[in-house]
């Protein structure tokens, strides 16, 4: 620990004695000098099993720095029956002549099963009031989280976490009802979404759009969510009709689903595959198709996306989109700072993809 770090903890306490040590710890530091301010854009509840609370704690800590928010760990230990707490504020150096030294604060709060219907009345007192709150539960928890809805604006989810499709859409759809939704799962096609933009953005292949006939996609075995998501956000920007899809193969580490878009009197075939050689989450490639001839392929490769492009006249050609696939690494960051973004184009995918979900029948056998 630095001199430049101020902590309080206490067993057996209260919500309102954590406010309170919080309120004199800052008192200290702003007495020792002017210079020292809380860096503030959000609030961040996270509510985590205890036996994962170093490893979140660590993930945390190395996007704190560019993301700073209050940052309130509920740090769930099931049989435990006292409130326990650590109040630390941190800052990196001491406040140069002239410059503001940055604090980060970060509110680690250990319970039990015996405090869950009191989340609300823990949390609440803890947040700084008119800053958007961002709730996130990376070990599921619904009902925790449904206990604290009400303080939040945002929450950030990965639907791949979810084992049944229906489970992890549906709740998604559910959230946004209430809150802006980040899902990681999104954040992870944000590339693929990008390239596939961009090559039909010239005005002479804008027109391919209307004759798109075929789309493939490829996905780490957890990730048919992703993949979902994507065929959602085509379906939300180009206007389709998506109807149930059919699950045509499905086991512990390969899956096929496949299904149609109605597009006016058109229709297009659409078809989800696990790759069960991709060792990361997300997509391992996307294939696209027109009447026309144009066939655009996206895999990915060391360093970036592949990209194969054959015209309709035959014509082929291949690059490297490099940087272009983004590792886990600072998706949660990324993930973050679209808490404050607000991505306009996630919520209508959502939707869209929920269409696409086999009926009830189907969905119990169906893995994320």
């Amino acid at each position: 620990m630095s001199r430049t770090d101020a902590v309080w903890s206490e067993q057996d306490t209260t919500p309102d004695a954590i406010e309170r040590a919080l309120r004199e710890l800052l008192a200290e530091r702003h007495a020792e000098s002017e210079s020292f301010v809380p860096a503030r854009v959000l609030n961040m509840i996270v509510f985590v099993e205890d036996e994962w609370g170093g490893e979140i704690a660590n993930r945390l800590r190395n996007v704190g720095r560019y993301h700073a928010s209050r940052l309130l760990v509920l740090s769930h230990e099931p049989r435990r029956e006292r409130l326990d707490a650590r109040v630390t504020i941190v800052s990196d150096a001491d406040p140069a002549p002239g410059e503001l030294a940055l604090l980060r604060e970060t509110v680690i709060v250990r319970l039990g099963d015996r405090h869950l219907d009191d989340l609300f009345t823990i949390a609440d007192p803890l947040m700084v009031s008119d800053l958007p709150t961002l709730l996130w539960f990376p070990h599921g928890h619904p009902d925790a989280a449904d206990a604290l809805l009400a303080l939040a604006q945002a929450a950030l989810i990965d639907s791949i976490e979810e084992p049944v499709w229906r489970s992890a859409i549906d709740r998604a759809c559910e959230l946004s009802k209430s809150l802006y939704v980040v899902d990681l799962a999104w954040l992870r096609s944000t590339p693929w979404r990008e390239r596939v933009a961009a090559t039909f953005d010239p005005p002479r292949t804008r027109a391919e759009l209307a004759l798109l006939s075929e789309v493939a996609i490829s996905h780490h075995p957890d990730s048919t969510v992703a993949a979902l998501l994507l065929i959602g956000w085509l379906s939300s920007r180009l206007g389709w009709t998506l109807e149930p899809a059919r699950i045509s193969s499905s086991g512990p580490r390969a899956s096929c689903v496949e299904g149609e878009a109605r597009a006016g009197e058109r229709r297009l075939a659409l078809s989800l595959r696990s790759a069960p050689e991709l060792e990361v989450p997300g997509l391992a490639g996307v294939a696209l198709a027109s009447e026309s001839g144009l066939r655009l392929a996206l895999d990915r490769g060391p360093g970036g996306l592949r990209a194969r492009r054959r015209e309709p006249d035959g014509e082929e050609r291949t690059w490297t989109l490099l940087g272009a696939s983004r590792g886990e690494g600072g998706i949660l960051g990324e993930g973050i700072r679209a808490a404050l973004l607000r991505d306009p184009t996630y919520t209508p995918a959502l939707r869209a993809a929920q269409a696409m979900l086999p009926d009830e029948t189907h969905a119990a056998a169906a893995t994320a």
